[in-house]
């Protein structure tokens, strides 16, 4: 099939309403095919090399019900506080099914509001007297009526619960607060990235465990100009990420770092839906040369 067909079939418009045709594929021909219209070309899963081969590879093959309560924002802290410890884990404030149930006059002043069953429906509020309520509640009812599996099949999310939460406000004393995504394979972490100005002007970079600045681009562009000092708890965050990892051959833990403490984020099975365009591409092989994957598939 021509790539032009592809992308006039696999629209994204016509992924996200749900109403496509392609909404009612199975998996592995869905995955198939999204991946030529994102990338330009086939995806190898008899015998797969790459990063995004083996990150699409483990959707088919690796369903350990686990993942689906951990990508879950609300239910993932119980788990983290078990292995890590709860003083690790950011405070709620509330879980609600509706944005109608939320009472505001009983949120502090400052708080972060997003959906349990989704990537990026965050809204953080430092006064509420700024809030747009209208849009909010449009915002959060639109991501509540979605099913994030769908555009990637990403299973894990495929039947979280959608509800909304908030939580405790945190930041650091530069009024910043910086998001460590800590790229993990079989329990050890192999590189950190950190993006910027992801409204704006959306850069990333990426360093190794011991801080070192790496020239690899990951779906966005580099920002040689801004690299970020060595957090203060680099040691801690490898330990955490290490802990909350090493069940699996892959993960991606998130996790902040405020004055002498850290937070945990979330975790991420499939980073950029497996669909993440390195530079130079050969760095795709070598990142996907740390992936062990199990030597048969796993259905529990």
């Amino acid at each position: 099939m021509k790539k032009s067909l592809v992308k006039r079939i696999l629209s994204p418009m016509a992924v996200w309403s749900g109403k496509h045709i392609l909404r009612y594929l199975p998996d592995a021909v869905y995955i198939k095919a999204y991946y030529f219209y994102r990338l330009g070309k086939r995806l190898n899963l008899k015998n797969p090399v790459t990063f995004n081969e083996k990150l699409n590879w483990l959707k088919l093959n690796y369903r350990n019900p686990i993942c689906s309560r951990l990508v879950d924002k609300y239910d993932v802290k119980q788990h983290v506080s078990e292995t890590i410890g709860e003083k690790y884990v950011i405070a709620n404030l509330g879980v609600w099914d509706s944005f109608d149930d939320i009472d505001f006059s009983k949120l502090p002043n400052q708080f972060v509001l997003k959906c349990t069953h989704d990537s990026g429906s965050v809204i953080v509020c430092k006064d509420k007297k700024d809030l747009d309520y209208g849009l909010i509640k449009k915002k959060l009812n639109n991501t509540l009526a979605e099913n994030y599996y769908i555009w990637s099949r990403e299973w894990p999310y495929k039947n979280v619960k959608p509800r909304i939460i908030a939580e405790q406000y945190i930041e650091e004393e530069s009024g910043q607060l910086v998001d460590y995504k800590f790229f993990c394979f079989g329990g050890e972490v192999k590189f950190i990235h950190v993006d910027h100005d992801r409204f704006t002007n959306h850069k990333r970079n990426l360093y190794t465990p011991d801080w070192e600045y790496m020239p690899i681009a990951f779906t966005y562009p580099t920002d040689d100009n801004n690299i970020i000092p060595r957090p203060q708890n680099l040691d801690k965050m490898l330990d955490l990420a290490n802990i909350l990892s090493g069940d699996f051959p892959f993960v991606r833990v998130d996790l902040y770092s405020v004055d002498d403490r850290v937070f945990f984020g979330e975790f991420t099975f499939f980073p950029d839906g497996g669909l993440g365009k390195f530079v130079p591409e050969k760095s795709n092989c070598e990142i996907g040369s740390w992936l062990q994957l199990p030597s048969k598939p796993i259905y529990h």
